[in-house]
C-alpha cells in the first residue's frame, strides 16, 4: 500500500507541535489527523489510523495510560503507538512507555529523518502482523475444514493444536481437555498407550475400534533442521470404507458360489452377462467417481468369474489372440504396483531378472497371477524382512520358457493346509480373502500351458514359502477364452 494512503494520528495538547508534525508528515506523503486530548484521541482511534503519535503529557490523561487503553481494547490494539516527549527523557521513562505497550519512543527535539524512518518501520511491522494474522486465520479455516482429525504434539508430549474433526472423533470418550497430554488422551481412546516415541523416521499406523466406528491412526515425526520438534497425529474415520469392503467381499463370495455351481451354470450365465453390461453402463456415468472405480473393479471380477464358469464347462474358446509378453517387464510393473503396500508393512521387495525368451499369452491374466502371489507373499512376510522375486530363462519337459519365483521368509504353510491350497473358497485370511486367488491362478497358468507349484517350510530358522511359475514358449495352437462382453 502506498504511503499517501497511510493515516497518522497526532495526539498533543501543544498546537504548535501538532502543526510542525503535520507539515513534516504530509510532506512525506502521510495523511494526518489531530487530537489535543486523550478523550479526543480515543474518538479518533475508531477511524483506525496506522500509527498514533502520543505526547506523554496530555491535559486529561498521561500518554502512558492512553497507550494502555489503546492496547487493551481489541478494536484498537492493532494500532501502532509511537510515544514522544520533551520532558520524560530518561531511560526509565522510555522503559515505562514500552511496558505500557508503546511500539517506539522518541524525545524532543525530533529529527525528521529519524521520525519518518521510525514510522516506516512501525508500519512495516503492522503490515507483517496483519498478514500473519490473516494467514493464521486462513490456515486454521483450512485445518478445520479437513475431514480427518489432525493434531500437533510438541516435544514434551502435549497436544498444542488440533482441528474440529479431531475433537469430534475424540469426543467418543469425552471432550478434549485444554493442553491435553497425547499419551493420556490415547490411553482413553485405545485402552493402551499410543507409541509416541517410536524410533527412526518410520510412520506409525494402526487401526482401532471406537464404539461402533473404526479409526485409523497415523503418527509422523516433525523434523526441523535435523531435530525432531514434535509429531503430527492423523485420525481418519474409516468405518464406511470398512463396511463397504466387507460388503464387496461378501457379495463376491456369494456371487462366485452361485456362478461356480456346475448344475446351474447355464441358468446363471445370462444374468452374468446382464451384470457385466449394467456395470459397463454405470461405469460410463459421469457421477460418483469413487463408486465408478468400485463398479469398474467389480465388473472385471464378474467378467473373470463368468469366464471361469465357462471354462469349467468347456463351453468356450476365446477369439482374442495372445500377444508377445516380456515376463520380466510385466513383473516389473506388477512389483511397482505392490511395492508401496509392501513398504507400509515394512517388507522390501527385491527383484532379480535376467533376459528371457518372449512368450505368448494374455498380459492381464498373467499379471493377475503374479499380483496374487506377490500380495500373498508380502502379507506372509514378517516386518523388516524381504520378498525375493527372480525371473530366469528355464527349460521344462523339453520346452523353453520363463521361470518366475516369489519367495518369502514368513512362518510357512503347515502341511495340513498345503493339501487345500488350490481348493476354491479355502482361505486362512477370514474376511481378507475370498479363497479364489490360487484356484484362479492355477487355472490361468494351466491355460497358458504352464505350471504353478510351491514349497514351504515351517521349521524354525528356515521357514518360508516359495511359489514358482513356469510359462513355456508355445509351439502349437493356443487355447483362448471367449471374447469379453461390452
Amino acid at each position: 500500500m502506498a504511503e499517501t494512503q497511510r493515516r497518522i494520528l497526532i495526539v498533543d495538547d501543544n498546537e504548535q507541535n501538532r502543526y510542525v508534525l503535520t507539515r513534516l508528515l504530509q510532506q512525506a506523503g502521510y495523511q494526518c489527523d489531530q487530537a489535543a486530548s486523550g478523550k479526543e484521541a480515543l474518538r479518533q482511534l475508531h477511524f483506525h489510523p496506522d500509527v498514533a503519535i502520543l505526547d506523554v503529557h496530555l491535559p486529561d490523561i498521561s500518554g502512558f495510560d492512553l497507550c494502555r487503553q489503546i492496547k487493551s481494547d481489541p478494536a484498537t490494539a492493532q494500532v501502532s503507538v509511537l510515544q514522544i516527549s520533551a520532558s520524560f527523557v530518561s531511560s526509565g521513562d522510555k522503559a515505562q512507555a514500552l511496558e505500557a505497550g508503546a511500539d517506539g519512543y522518541l524525545t524532543h527535539p525530533l529529527d525528521g529523518v529519524v521520525l519518518i524512518a521510525t514510522l516506516r518501520a512501525l508500519i512495516r511491522l503492522r503490515e507483517a502482523e496483519v498478514m500473519a494474522r490473516e494467514t493464521a486465520m486462513q490456515w486454521q479455516s483450512t485445518f478445520d475444514a479437513l475431514s480427518e482429525g489432525l493434531a500437533f504434539v510438541d516435544a514434551s508430549g502435549k497436544i498444542t493444536r488440533f482441528n474440529q474433526a479431531f475433537e469430534v472423533i475424540c469426543n467418543g470418550v469425552g471432550p478434549v481437555p485444554a493442553d491435553p497430554d497425547a499419551s493420556e488422551l490415547f490411553r482413553k481412546l485405545l485402552g493402551t498407550d499410543l507409541p509416541m516415541h517410536h524410533s527412526g523416521g518410520e510412520r506409525y499406523s494402526a487401526e482401532f475400534d471406537l464404539g461402533k466406528r473404526t479409526i485409523r491412526t497415523t503418527v509422523d515425526r516433525v523434523v526441523v533442521r535435523d531435530a525432531e520438534v514434535g509429531k503430527i497425529i492423523v485420525l481418519a474415520d474409516i468405518t464406511d470404507r470398512r463396511v463397504a469392503e466387507y460388503a464387496l467381499r461378501t457379495a463376491e463370495r456369494l456371487a462366485a458360489t452361485g456362478k461356480l455351481a456346475h448344475a446351474i451354470a447355464h441358468e446363471i450365465n445370462n444374468p452374468l452377462e446382464a451384470l457385466v453390461n449394467l456395470v459397463y453402463l454405470a461405469n460410463a456415468s459421469e457421477q460418483l467417481p469413487e463408486i465408478r472405480e468400485y463398479l469398474s473393479r467389480a465388473g472385471e471380477e464378474v467378467k473373470r468369474i463368468s469366464r471361469i464358469t465357462k471354462q469349467s464347462l468347456s463351453f468356450h474358446r476365446d477369439t482374442n489372440h495372445p500377444v508377445p509378453v516380456d515376463v520380466g517387464a510385466l513383473m516389473t510393473e506388477v512389483i511397482e504396483l505392490y511395492r508401496k503396500a509392501a513398504a507400509a508393512r515394512k517388507v522390501c521387495i527385491s527383484y532379480d531378472a535376467r533376459p528371457t525368451l518372449t512368450i505368448y499369452g494374455f498380459p492381464g491374466q498373467i499379471a493377475q497371477v503374479f499380483g496374487n502371489l506377490l500380495r500373498n507373499a508380502t502379507e506372509a512376510a514378517p516386518a523388516n524382512s524381504q520378498v525375493a522375486v527372480r525371473v530366469r530363462p528355464a527349460r521344462r519337459a523339453g520346452h523353453e520358457g520363463t521361470r518366475v519365483t516369489i519367495r518369502d521368509w514368513g512362518a510357512g504353510i503347515p502341511a495340513s493346509v498345503q493339501e487345500q491350497m488350490y481348493d476354491p473358497f479355502f482361505t486362512t485370511k477370514e474376511l481378507k480373502g475370498s479363497g479364489l486367488g490360487l484356484w484362479v491362478s492355477r487355472a490361468l497358468i494351466t491355460k497358458h500351458r504352464g505350471t504353478i507349484r510351491f514349497r514351504s517350510s515351517t521349521r524354525k530358522g528356515a521357514s518360508g514359502t516359495t511359489f514358482e511359475v513356469f510359462l513355456p514358449v508355445p509351439d502349437g495352437e493356443f487355447t483362448q477364452p471367449e471374447p469379453e462382453l461390452s
